[in-house]
Order: C-alpha cells, then sequence, then structure tokens
C-alpha cells in the first residue's frame, strides 16, 4: 500500500508493542486509535519510539530504544544501516525473513485478493543472502562527486563506499568512481555476474574517470545461456536466485515438449530462451524496442521461438489460438484489463503468473479466479534479501466456469 501525504510532528516517544509486519517492511503497532509504522523492528517486540510524521491513516515514528528484542533480532552487519534504507530487513535473522515474506504474500492474497485458504509454500531462499545484487543506481553529489544513496524518509543524502548486497563487481567500480562523478546527479552500474561485462550510464567525460562509461548494452549468463542487456531493458538483479526461478516456473507449467507456450511481458527474452528447450512453441510478447532488441540476439539459434513486438494486452486480443500455457511476468503494477480478459477468452489450461508485487498479484488473482482459473498454489522466491521485496510464482489452472 503506497504510503499517503504526511506532514511532520513536534516530535514525542511513546511505548509500543509491534503487533504485526506491515506491507513496507515496518512493524506496526497501535498508539490510542492510531496505526504507527515503525521501521527496524520486528513483530512481538516492545520498544521507544519517537513519533515523527502523521498523514490522514496512520502515524510513522523511529525506534529509539528496544525494551522487549525479539528473537530473531540481529546485529546488522552493514555500518549504514538505518541510515541509508536500501535494506530494510538487516535486524532480522535471514531464516525469518523467508517465514516474514511467505507471510505477507498470504495476507496480501486474503486481504486484497479474497484468498483464505491459499496454499503459500515456504520462500526459496539464498544460499548466499549476501553480494547479490548486479545492479546499483547511485545518487550523485554534484559539488563533490561523491556516490550514495537517500534515506527514504528524511531524504537525506547517505555516501556509500561499500555495498554488503551488491556483487564484488559492482563494488569494485564504485571504488573506481567515488569522487569522480560530479558532473552528472545519478549514475547507473550493471554488472555481469558470470561475464565480468558491465555497463555505467550516463558516459562520464572527466579525465577523473578511469573506467569507461557510457556502454550501451552488457553481457550476462544464466543457466549456461548468454543474454544481451541493453541500458533501459530491465533484467532481474539476482541472477542465481532467478536461475531458480526459471525451475519454478518450468515445474509450475508441467512443461513436458509439447506445448505452445505464450511468454507474456516477455522483456529480453529469459523465460523465452531458457524454457524454448521444454516447449514445442514459444511466442514471446514485448512492447519495450530496447528489450525487443536484445530478445531478437538472446533467441538466435531457437527456431521454435517467435517474437511478438507490442502491448501485451493488444497481441493477446488478437490471439485466436488457445495456447496451452501462459507466463505472465507484467511489471510491479500488474496485469492490463484486456490482458486478463484475453486469458479468459483464450482459456490457456495452465498459468504461471510471476510478480514482484503481492497486490497487485493477489488483485490479478481474484479477477482470474473469478472468471474460471484456479489457484493451486504461490510459490515466494527471495531474489532481493534484506529487503521487505518478494517474488512470488502463482500457479493457475482453467477450470471452466
Amino acid at each position: 500500500m503506497a504510503k499517503n501525504r504526511r506532514k511532520p510532528l513536534d516530535p514525542v516517544d511513546v511505548q509500543l508493542t509491534i503487533e504485526e509486519m506491515a506491507f513496507m517492511g515496518e512493524g506496526l503497532a497501535r498508539h490510542g486509535d492510531d496505526l504507527v509504522y515503525v521501521a527496524n523492528t520486528i513483530q512481538g517486540e516492545e520498544v521507544i519510539a519517537t513519533l515523527r510524521w502523521k498523514s490522514r491513516r496512520y502515524l510513522e515514528a523511529e525506534v529509539k530504544e528496544i525494551l522487549k528484542p525479539s528473537p530473531h533480532r540481529v546485529t546488522p552487519p552493514c555500518r549504514y544501516y538505518g541510515e541509508c534504507t536500501g535494506c530494510q530487513w538487516q535486524h532480522i535473522a535471514y531464516p525469518h525473513q523467508l517465514e516474514l515474506k511467505a507471510k505477507l504474500v498470504a495476507d496480501q492474497l486474503r486481504r486484497v485478493g479474497g484468498f483464505t485458504e491459499a496454499i503459500v509454500r515456504p520462500t526459496i531462499g539464498c544460499e548466499e543472502p549476501w553480494a547479490y545484487r548486479n545492479h546499483a543506481r547511485f545518487t550523485v553529489r554534484r559539488e563533490s562527486g561523491q556516490l550514495g544513496f537517500v534515506h527514504r524518509s528524511r531524504h537525506r543524502f547517505v555516501r556509500i563506499d561499500h555495498c554488503l548486497i551488491m556483487e564484488a563487481g559492482v563494488n569494485r567500480l564504485l571504488g573506481q568512481l567515488q569522487e569522480r562523478c560530479g558532473e552528472t546527479t545519478q549514475l547507473s552500474i550493471r554488472y555481469g555476474v558470470k561475464t565480468d561485462s558491465f555497463l555505467i550510464q550516463p558516459t562520464l567525460k572527466s579525465d577523473k574517470v578511469t573506467v569507461p562509461t557510457g556502454q550501451k548494452h552488457y553481457e550476462e549468463e544464466m543457466l549456461g545461456r548468454r543474454f544481451r542487456v541493453a541500458s533501459p531493458s530491465f533484467f532481474q538483479v539476482n541472477v542465481r536466485q532467478a536461475e531458480r526461478l526459471i525451475g519454478v516456473v518450468r515445474e509450475a507449467l508441467s512443461l513436458t515438449g509439447r506445448e505452445t507456450l505464450v511468454d507474456a511481458y516477455a522483456g529480453v527474452g529469459t523465460f523465452a530462451a531458457l524454457l524454448a528447450p521444454s516447449a514445442r512453441q514459444v511466442i514471446a510478447i514485448e512492447e519495450s524496442s530496447s528489450a525487443v532488441a536484445d530478445a531478437r540476439l538472446n533467441i538466435e539459434g531457437l527456431a521454435n521461438v517467435t517474437l511478438a513486438e507490442g502491448k501485451t494486452e493488444e497481441v493477446m486480443a488478437q490471439m485466436a489460438e488457445r495456447p496451452d500455457a501462459v507466463i505472465l511476468d507484467p511489471p510491479r503494477t500488474g496485469c492490463h484489463k484486456t490482458t486478463l480478459d484475453s486469458l479468459v477468452r483464450l482459456q490457456p489450461p495452465r498459468v504461471a503468473y510471476v510478480s514482484c508485487d503481492p497486490e497487485s498479484l493477489a488483485r490479478d488473482l481474484k479477477v482470474l479466479c473469478a472468471s474460471g482459473y484456479e489457484l493451486i498454489e504461490v510459490q515466494p522466491v527471495d531474489m532481493f534479501p534484506h529487503t521487505y521485496h518478494i517474488e512470488a510464482v502463482a500457479n493457475l489452472r482453467w477450470r471452466g466456469g
């Protein structure tokens, strides 16, 4: 749920009991008749918190003292934790993070979708939950050229010299660029974990910068296949977990090699290329011109993959033949209504819905399951350790109606 407009309060300390974990990763408490969001807390803790902001529906507070710590509380290893706010859950032991993420998915399915008995599997965690991100977007201080992040509430710049959730290659490039980038206000680094290829945008002209910049694309490898990814194109930030995600989707669709598979919102063709050996025919749909250009290269040599350029809702609305299986992997906002209508019209027997937003997932599943689909189960996959973000794969079957 997006936070609504807020105004600052005169700071006041209150004692609170954290009743549950909210969707944006904070602890949720009550103070009189008000709901209070408190970052860096855990369900069950008793805390002293400072009330800082008020909106129409809730208050926001900063934790000042932990009176009764959770057994799942750990010491965050990052020196920037609490100042940076890029991670929200470093204070929570990783096994409990996985439990909380499955619960957050189940809560959104119940509250938004009305699924009171949905089967939500235990979250698939990272074998190594640190140094996983291959993409960083830094804010740059023009006067000093410093790279860092901005506190999401206080909007205060925090210089970052080493980020514990970034891949080593990203941190290496960060070190080469730190204090040298004053000619821009934003800087993006994307790094190929298995290729050592990288992309830095924008192009930097200063003679202080000794690393190449302005690359149009970089390359990455997943499950033995190489992918080209242009600067504007989307690609998963956690390659190791993305490989596991591919396996979850393949299993959910029960692919045998005889199916016509539609890969909706195909991006650079990751699902299409990696699942092509498991299907008879793959139709990949994508509207982004940069992603389409990447996908054309990434599916080279795969005779059973066809690329359809256009908006998913428009391409699917024109489809006449019923596919055997469909992958939905929309942006965070979820599927366009026309896409859902087309899916119900086509009635593919199997659907795997991949989502990075449990709220929009629950909303769209509610529509599909009111129109003839049955939700078999949902499998969370932790692509983003130490944050509240979670990827999930919903397994659907057509039952008619």
